[in-house]
Order: C-alpha cells, then sequence, then structure tokens
C-alpha cells in the first residue's frame, strides 16, 4: 500500500509554517497568458477553493484532460488505501517525508502528469501543510470535471455495496425522470452503514430519503408527538 511506502521512520515534530494565500501562491506557480478559465460551478471549503484553483491552473497551462485522469487515479489510490488519509495528516512530517510522499503519488499517477501542473500543485499543498485535503480535493474535482461536460451528480448512498445490475437499473429510473434534466448522470456510489438499509438519492438539488433509518426516526417522532 502506499501509506506504508510514505511512512518515515522520523518522528521529529516540524514547526508549521503560516500558509501562504491559495490563490496567490498557485498563480505564482502557474503564471500563464490569460484565458477563460473559470471553474463551471463555485465549490465551498478549503478543498473546494484549492480545487478550482487547479482547475483554473490546469485550463490556463492546457492540462485539464492529464490533470483530470491524474486525480481520478488518485481518487482511486484512497479507495484502496485507507491508511493514507492518516498518513497525509500526520502533524510530524518534516520536509523529507513529504517530498518522499509527492515521489510516491507521483509514481502511482504514472505518466499522466504533463506539464507536471499536479506535481507542482502537490508541493502547494505541502508547502501550507495541506496535504491533508488531497482526498476531498480529488473528489470536489471530479464535480468540477462533470460539470464542465455538462453532467449531473447521481450520488446513491447505501447500507451496502450495490450490484451494477440494481446501480443501472436506478440510474436508468432516474434519467427518465423530471429530476435529471435531460443531463448526462454521472453516478456516485456511496456507503453508509447507519442508513441501516434502504437508499438515498440525491441529484441536483434534490434528496429522495428512502433509508431505513429516516423512517425509523419518523416513527419516533409520530409516537412521542402521540404521547
Amino acid at each position: 500500500m502506499l501509506s506504508r511506502q510514505v511512512v518515515s521512520a522520523s518522528s521529529r515534530a516540524s514547526l508549521l509554517r503560516r500558509p501562504a494565500p491559495i490563490a496567490s501562491t498557485i498563480a505564482r506557480t502557474y503564471a500563464t497568458p490569460a484565458t477563460d478559465s473559470k471553474p463551471p460551478i463555485a465549490l465551498y471549503g478549503l478543498d473546494g477553493t484549492y480545487a478550482s484553483a487547479l482547475y483554473t491552473a490546469a485550463v490556463k497551462a492546457s492540462t485539464l484532460d492529464p490533470v483530470s485522469k491524474s486525480l481520478a487515479t488518485l481518487s482511486e489510490v484512497f479507495k484502496k488505501d485507507v491508511n493514507l488519509p492518516k498518513i497525509l495528516t500526520a502533524p510530524t512530517l518534516s520536509a523529507g517525508d513529504k517530498s518522499q510522499i509527492i515521489q510516491e503519488l507521483q509514481r502511482n499517477m504514472g505518466t499522466q502528469d504533463k506539464g507536471d501542473t499536479v506535481k507542482n500543485f502537490l508541493k502547494t499543498l505541502a508547502d501550507n501543510n495541506r496535504l491533508g485535503i488531497l482526498e476531498g480535493v480529488c473528489e470536489k474535482f471530479g464535480e468540477l470535471m462533470g460539470a464542465a461536460r455538462g453532467e449531473m451528480d447521481l450520488v446513491i448512498t447505501s447500507a451496502q455495496k450495490l450490484d451494477a445490475k440494481t446501480m443501472q437499473r436506478l440510474e436508468t429510473a432516474v434519467s427518465k425522470s423530471e429530476y435529471s434534466q435531460g443531463k448526462k448522470l454521472k453516478v456516485v456510489p456511496k456507503i453508509n452503514p447507519d442508513i441501516k438499509g434502504g437508499l438515498i438519492v440525491e441529484i441536483g438539488e434534490r434528496t429522495i430519503d428512502l433509508s431505513v433509518s429516516s423512517k425509523i426516526s419518523k416513527m419516533n417522532k409520530l409516537l412521542t408527538d402521540t404521547l
């Protein structure tokens, strides 16, 4: 696993430097001629801010497609290696540790990083002590790419993993409904044991909660109000 490869034997706590402003830092790293590089949708949160900045930088550098593929690859790495987020958020990471982490992340991306756009971005995260938000950045960048392609996220949350046939049936049903707005759907499966059973379907600003936990909550409220 990648997390085993990036763990350093060093246990020295390094002092955290004050992060530089996101926009100015990335602008310096990717100084290119002006172009229409505005992200297709507004994202919020620190990971959203960094994802938007990377999108803008990639458009200006004409590396949007390879950057998208690189982050999609990293997203899969996070899914397979549950220990990686813990490594990236460790407060004792030294400069050498961060450099090793970036090298391993690059190795896992393969040769997709045209123009070193992602490499430079990872260095920016490391310099600002923000490697811990990389997983969120990958997810938010995927949202930007989906919006740029005219796709709409269809988030399906279940207590257990659903088989491909069930997912296909759900996608087909939603695509024929008014909620899809005639757009191509990008299915995003999520697993949350806390819902106990059933499904939670999110598309656009619409949420359809068919979870067992929701039904139990409604039943408890009804009993409480009655008694």
